[in-house]
């Protein structure tokens, strides 16, 4: 019974192979009409915006420029190019921020009514059409859409809060200062982006990140992390108080973020006691915030007893007596003829110096 069975099923076999032949060959044959469609389609595209960008582009650079002919072209083109002149126009900003561009930028984009065209791609479903909208604002910096580039930062897909990240850091706008810094735990947005948008608006985010820090030490580490992109010395005694949080990892971190705002006395007297600490986190950190500094402690002799130490601490304490000038360079000869880990590492800072040893 069993070898009828297995005798039928091989017949239906047969019988099906040539119908499944030819099915694979029409499938092969589809995907290979699919591919030649899609590159044929492309390539006709491209065409066609190099052929929009040699017939507009010289208009575009006489109408930034002020030539009221040129503008005039411009506006009656066909609205069907219209998404094109928008990227055309905005696309040199990304690398030329320089304010009459963008100034004479926003002036054409006005004329050709882009801006009341970004107001629809808002609205739209498309996210990629949310996107260009968004980064077109911010770019021409658009600051009359502030509330709608900080609304899209809860936008549901993550390419557009991105670019309204991307937007608020090109916007500069105070408006959406206080927008952006109350963001800076949020996880749903881009870190890059964050601390990008921080750093576009510079010192004038700290004294806000300093009056949330107060009222919200949960969030310590991340007001630290921002305070090294945006902070100066107004937040040197800040730092200094939170070398002593219970949180190894804010510990830690406020030492690194010393490195950036630059020491000054007392901040680097702190910073040689954190190398007495019992945590190698610590000690690595507090080695590093110290780099550079040429003032008084005798930092040179206190960061040379560590190059021997836990390998974190030593390639730390190393590096800084490397930026130390002479008294660095002085200790890194002391110990270059150790045959122990501080020696190795005094020879490796002293060979890209040239110095001898």
């Amino acid at each position: 019974m069993l070898d009828h069975s297995m005798t039928s099923l091989l017949l239906a076999f047969e019988r099906l192979a040539p119908y499944m032949a030819w099915a694979a060959i029409v499938t092969a044959l589809t995907l290979v009409a699919a591919v030649v469609v899609e590159r044929g389609a492309m390539a006709v595209w491209r065409a066609l915006d190099r052929r929009i960008a040699e017939h507009y582009g010289p208009l575009i650079r006489r109408a930034i420029a002020g030539d009221r002919t040129a503008r005039d072209q411009l506006v009656a083109s066909p609205a069907r190019h219209r998404l094109a002149l928008t990227w055309l126009l905005i696309e040199p900003l990304i690398e030329d921020r320089d304010p009459e561009r963008i100034a004479g930028t926003r002036a054409v984009a006005e004329a050709l009514s882009l801006l009341r065209q970004a107001d629809r791609y808002l609205r739209s479903r498309l996210w990629w059409r949310r996107a260009l909208a968004l980064r077109a604002l911010g770019l021409v910096q658009a600051r009359s859409h502030t509330a709608q580039i900080v609304a899209a930062l809860d936008d549901a897909n993550p390419d557009v809060r991105a670019a309204a990240l991307d937007a608020l850091a090109d916007l500069r706008d105070p408006a959406a200062l206080q927008a952006i810094v109350v963001r800076v735990h949020d996880t749903f947005l881009h870190r890059g982006r964050r601390g990008a948008a921080l750093k576009a608006f510079g010192p004038e985010c700290e004294p806000f990140l300093l009056e949330l820090a107060k009222v919200d030490p949960a969030n310590r580490l991340n007001y630290i992390h921002a305070l090294a992109i945006c902070g100066t010395a107004r937040s040197r005694p800040v730092l200094r108080q939170w070398t002593g949080d219970p949180r190894l990892e804010v510990r830690a971190t406020a030492f690194q973020a010393m490195a950036f705002l630059g020491l000054d006395d007392e901040t680097a007297r702190v910073a040689l006691e954190g190398l007495e600490s019992d945590e190698p986190p610590v000690r690595a950190m507090a080695a590093h915030a110290l780099r550079g500094w040429q003032g008084p402690g005798d930092a040179p002799v206190r960061l040379a007893r560590h190059l021997d130490d836990t390998w974190a601490v030593a390639v730390q304490a190393a590096r800084t007596l490397r930026s130390m000038g002479p008294a660095g360079v002085l200790e890194l000869q002391a110990h270059a003829s150790s045959p122990n880990q501080g020696g190795l590492l005094a020879r490796q800072m002293l060979w890209p110096a040239g110095a001898d040893h």
